[in-house]
């Protein structure tokens, strides 16, 4: 049987560069009546770690670490006893919001993660962030794409340690790689597909 995917929206305020702007986050549980994968702790430990119940928490998984995506990680692990995973180019990232509280382990593109018996592969798609990440579950078809691709294009490249070139290649690269038929979970908002951002790309601005 495969894992079943749950979606639990928090809210809080994202910061960076010295700005402020009220959000709500997708955070994902990956996994069934036993053990469950959370990716994205945002916000609001509580209401995620209601959510998860009784089951094990396998890993907290950050598609990047801007502090709306990590800012519950660590009471989450408290709770939990989960492992708190992070790719190592988003380090400079996590020190923003947590400069005393390092992650507890590393992803790595191409990196597999097992929970419920569904594989999640790791695909490193910087851009949006340096460190940002994908996971693509292809026995359930779906990628979870964080902040790097949305229901109508690319994740904001506009601030500190994000590029839009960069973004562009990864998406081209990395996520149009995937079926067509690929439902995309986002870090906010809407699901899309790949098939539609494909056929939207061509509207996208260009570097």
């Amino acid at each position: 049987m495969a894992a079943i995917v749950q979606n639990v929206v928090t809210s809080g305020v994202f910061e960076l560069d010295g700005g402020q702007w009220d959000v709500d986050n997708n955070v994902w549980l990956i996994g069934d009546d036993n053990e469950v994968i959370v990716i994205d702790a945002a916000h609001d430990a509580a209401a995620i770690a209601d959510v998860i119940g009784d089951r094990e928490v396998r890993a907290i998984v950050c598609t990047h670490a801007h502090n709306d995506h990590v800012n519950a990680a660590p009471e989450l692990a408290g709770r939990t006893g989960a492992r708190i995973l992070l790719h190592p180019e988003d380090r400079v990232v996590w020190d923003l919001t947590h400069p005393d509280r390092a992650p507890d382990g590393e992803l790595a593109d191409g990196q597999t993660l097992s929970i419920a018996g569904t594989e999640l592969q790791v695909l490193h798609t910087p851009g949006h962030a340096p460190g940002a990440v994908c996971l693509y579950a292809a026995d359930l078809g779906v990628v979870f794409t964080g902040d790097t691709l949305f229901h109508g294009g690319p994740g904001a490249t506009g601030r500190s340690f994000s590029d839009y070139p960069t973004i562009l290649l990864s998406i081209q690269d990395k996520l149009f790689a995937l079926p067509d038929e690929t439902e995309v979970r986002t870090g906010h908002g809407d699901s899309t597909s790949i098939g539609a951002e494909k056929a939207g790309a061509s509207d996208w601005p260009q570097p």
